[in-house]
């Protein structure tokens, strides 16, 4: 998997370019479906409890990072 950045004028031309293509393949679909999807603007707002990352962090003696990344790892969560 890659990760690219482009300005909203690159993913234009981008779009573009697989569009004009006309008939596409199952992997350039693919491309243009994620071109399509990917955009940062677009997603929400991530909300996380840094008082219980904090907490956790330091009750376990690791970084706030790796406790959001297990919180990452995880399903929705459920409250009480």
């Amino acid at each position: 998997m890659w990760v690219a950045r482009f300005t909203d004028k690159q993913l234009e031309a981008l779009t573009g370019l697989l569009r004009a293509k006309g008939e596409l393949g199952p992997a350039l679909r693919g491309a243009l479906d994620a071109l399509e999807l990917a955009r940062w603007d677009d997603l929400p707002d991530a909300r996380l409890p840094w008082d219980e990352v904090a907490k956790a962090a330091e009750v376990q003696g690791v970084s706030e990072a790796d406790v959001v990344w297990d919180l990452a790892g995880r399903g929705p969560r459920v409250e009480a």
